[in-house]
């Protein structure tokens, strides 16, 4: 991440994120908001951070387990396709937080076993489009999902992961 002022002040969390597609190429993310009164709300993937010590692989397979209750192999969820760099406030703490995500497309059997815990997603969760992410006017994380996932689609993972770089979640939570 690139050093700004600020920085030093915000914790940095690595996480490991998951584009869990169904048997349709449907993307499932979960919903979350700031607690904070007359805070944005946000759509997010499946994911979060690793643990210290912890394989990111191994951190994404977990999470995948605990989010939805799929027990599959870390590798299954192959390599990283993308990364990103943000920073953002929640709760009125600010954060630095670097994110992979791997791509995971499920069976149909896989897709019918998926057990969202509602503790991981208290504001909802959805099996989004490509079509459906590229209309919304809700704040999408990563930015530009839907251009993002059609390439990946199309073209399959490149070989090394593609970079977006280093970004300010808050920016997003004024459109909302």
């Amino acid at each position: 991440m690139t050093a700004h002022s600020e920085d030093a002040r915000r914790p940095v969390r690595h996480t490991s994120r998951v584009l869990l597609l169904d048997d349709r190429d449907r993307l499932l993310l979960f919903r979350s908001r700031d607690p904070r009164p007359g805070s944005g709300r946000w759509w997010f993937t499946v994911g979060g951070g690793t643990e210290e010590g912890e394989d990111p692989s191994a951190a994404a397979a977990r999470e995948l387990r605990e989010e939805t209750g799929l027990d599959l192999p870390a590798e299954r969820l192959g390599p990283p396709v993308m990364t990103r760099a943000t920073r953002f406030t929640f709760d009125g703490r600010p954060f630095r937080q670097w994110e992979e995500y791997r791509l995971l497309r499920l069976t149909a059997a896989e897709t019918a076993a998926v057990r969202v815990d509602p503790g991981e997603a208290r504001f909802g969760h959805h099996w989004w489009s490509v079509a459906e992410l590229a209309a919304t006017d809700q704040v999408i994380r990563p930015h530009n999902l839907a251009s993002l996932l059609t390439d990946l689609l199309r073209d399959g993972p490149g070989p090394t992961p593609l970079d977006l770089g280093e970004v300010d979640d808050d920016a997003d939570l004024a459109r909302n």
